[in-house]
């Protein structure tokens, strides 16, 4: 496979991953603002969304130092000049797809480029007029539908190996963010009945942007706790959110896609879902999750790095 193409179906895949984990982040911010709480805190919450992003420098530039929901939503769901926004996600997602429009099926384009044109055709007020929560499950259910058209028509072979790898890569990384910011954000609470009312609707909103509260129920069988939320999200094998579940497929799908260049990239690939495998939540609370959590991700930014190297054609600006 040509380089540049397998640069186009990687980028495709991540950018679509990257707006649904954005939708989903979205969400859970503003369920959470929903609960009472004083001013400060509900700005702290939304501050953290544009932290961690790391745009806090073009937020400012555009925004000041207040940090609104308004201001939040519109900056990360609609401005056409912020490239992370889910906006320009799903724009860019849809021009990497037209470049390998011989390689993807032609169900794939379609559903790809009618979520574009239907996205396009609305005004930030449109996508918001039936309450933000609306427009969020709108883009997971346009992503979910991308990955069944993948699924269920295309050829098995290297294009959709580099679309399976794009797609797990970023959703792991987004995994450890959300749960990064939302673990240390409602960790301390009160344990009178009031405040254990608002944090089980807190962590069960969390759970709910990760698609994990039914399966959580099934799993656990018992009151949500923070320590079994997060060795959900990090360790549980079968959970397709889980970072141990994404990093198994990393692996994989790098295995699949092997050539002589990429030895290094796989073996730090091994290295991290190794440490997921065979590691326990109590290890990783112990140590602190935030600094476990803040070395995954940039060990997961390495393996990106890795696999443009190995694989991908040298990108000349910014993916």
């Amino acid at each position: 496979m040509l380089s540049r193409t397998a640069d186009h179906l990687f980028w495709m895949a991540r950018y679509i991953e990257r707006a649904e984990n954005l939708a989903r982040l979205l969400d859970v911010t503003w369920q959470n603002s929903l609960v009472p709480q004083a001013p400060a805190a509900a700005s702290e919450n939304w501050r953290a969304v544009i932290a961690l992003n790391s745009l806090e420098a073009a937020y400012s530039a555009k925004h000041g130092n207040e940090t609104t929901a308004d201001k939040v939503l519109h900056f990360m769901v609609s401005d056409p000049a912020n490239p992370a926004s889910i906006f320009c996600c799903l724009r860019a997602a849809r021009e990497n797809a037209h470049a390998v429009r011989g390689t993807i099926t032609s169900e794939m384009w379609e559903t790809l480029n009618a979520t574009w044109i239907e996205l396009r055709g609305q005004s930030h007020e449109q996508r918001m007029a039936n309450g933000p929560g609306e427009f969020f499950d709108w883009v997971k259910m346009r992503a979910s539908l991308n990955r069944g058209t993948t699924s269920g028509t295309m050829l098995q072979d290297e294009a959709y190996n580099f679309i399976r790898l794009g797609t797990l890569l970023e959703r792991a990384d987004n995994t450890a963010r959300i749960l990064d910011v939302k673990f240390h954000v409602l960790l301390p609470v009160n344990h009178d009945s009031e405040d254990a009312i608002t944090d089980f609707y807190q962590w069960g909103a969390l759970l709910r942007s990760v698609s994990g509260f039914e399966v959580y129920r099934k799993v656990y069988r018992d009151v949500i706790t923070p320590e079994r939320v997060a060795e959900l999200l990090v360790l549980h094998p079968d959970m397709p959110r889980s970072l141990h579940f994404c990093l198994r497929g990393v692996v994989k799908n790098l295995d699949l896609l092997a050539n002589s260049h990429s030895g290094e990239t796989q073996r730090r690939a091994g290295m991290l879902y190794a440490r997921l495998r065979y590691g326990c939540v109590e290890d990783f609370l112990a140590g602190g999750l935030h600094e476990f959590l803040s070395d995954f991700m940039d060990r997961i930014y390495e393996i990106g790095a890795g696999i443009n190297r190995d694989f991908l054609a040298p990108v000349e600006g910014l993916q």
